[in-house]
């Protein structure tokens, strides 16, 4: 499979049209800016345009981005992106089996720390536990983000729950609409699950090589799109908000977020995420059934521990700790 990979040159050019938005940009001061010929920058300009961009040019003044089409290309994600190491490599397929395998696959050829893989649809999409991903094309996000922490492989899980903070803030600013996290990684809206997220180690016995992080998040669809078995389940952005989303403004905002929590907690440790993550949880302080391959435990959820294990406490006062586990709340 040819994997699009954006150029340097394109990059530069996104970024200068990032850094001064609403200005109009000369050709030649564009072609100074990213080291190319005004004749290169003229093709860089027709290839967005054929994109689906739509470009104000004006003589003697230059051109000026007035539209960006919907899409999840790198040129779409680059545009208005703030980030310092996230989303500065990017892949994009328009259909893949899955973001993960080729993730993988970048990891073994050393792709940097923060490249991402991105896709308009997933046909093989993986959620927890093997489970199937629903992603349709062109209606929601399928990406993985591939992370190059110096930590030791079992805090590797905690990287699950400082995703789920990052797209919950990432959701908030962007929408002003307050999702919810259902231990580990499952976000709410309204008691609908809207987002998953699969975290994925590759390591040797006492270092990390790569975290993978897969994010799926529901959010163009609308409830006729989902199958009969996720109707009861299942939502989406859209369907909370009660209008269509931009995918990569919300990709953006994502990113950033994830790597300011991303840097924050190799600088602090997990404990400033723990308290975000806690404060987001729909489970916290509730009367729970934790479904393990071993059995149900029921009782109060106390909370998580430095290493993003959730604590139950039973009816007779011991405390569980719970690793994996599909998690119901009781009494809704």
């Amino acid at each position: 499979m040819a994997i699009k990979v954006q150029s340097e040159l394109r990059k530069k050019l996104l970024d200068a049209f990032t850094n001064h938005q609403e200005e109009y940009l000369s050709g030649q001061y564009l072609a100074d800016l990213i080291g190319c010929s005004r004749t290169a920058v003229w093709k860089h300009i027709e290839d967005l345009r054929k994109e689906g961009f739509e470009m104000d040019a004006v003589r003697r003044k230059g051109y000026r981005i007035t539209k960006v089409p919907d899409k999840v290309t790198a040129d779409e994600i680059t545009l208005g992106l703030k980030t310092n190491i996230l989303g500065r490599h990017i892949h994009y397929e328009e259909s893949v089996d899955s973001t993960q395998k080729i993730a993988h696959r970048l990891v073994q050829d050393e792709a940097p720390e923060g490249t991402i893989v991105v896709a308009e649809e997933q046909v093989s999409g993986r959620g927890r536990m093997g489970r199937n991903f629903y992603s349709p094309k062109y209606t929601g996000i399928f990406m993985s983000v591939i992370l190059r922490p110096n930590i030791p492989p079992p805090k590797a899980p905690q990287l699950t729950l400082i995703t789920a903070v990052a797209i919950v803030q990432a959701i908030e600013e962007m929408l002003e609409i307050s999702p919810q996290i259902k231990w580990p990684n499952d976000i709410l809206i309204n008691g609908k699950k809207i987002t998953g997220i699969l975290t994925e180690l590759i390591a040797d016995a006492d270092r990390i090589q790569s975290i993978i992080i897969g994010i799926g998040i529901n959010v163009n669809q609308e409830q006729k799109d989902f199958p009969d078995e996720l109707k009861e389940i299942a939502g989406s952005l859209a369907i909370a908000c009660k209008k269509q989303i931009k995918r990569s403004e919300l990709i953006q905002h994502v990113l950033m977020k994830l790597e300011q929590l991303y840097l924050l907690y190799l600088e602090k440790g997990f404990y400033p995420i723990k308290l975000m993550w806690e404060s987001y949880a729909i489970s916290v302080g509730r009367e729970i059934t934790a479904r393990t391959l071993t059995g149900s435990i029921h009782g109060f959820a106390k909370g998580i521990t430095e290493d993003g294990v959730l604590l139950i406490e039973d009816a007779a006062g011991k405390v569980h700790e719970i690793y994996s586990a599909d998690i119901e709340i009781n009494n809704q």
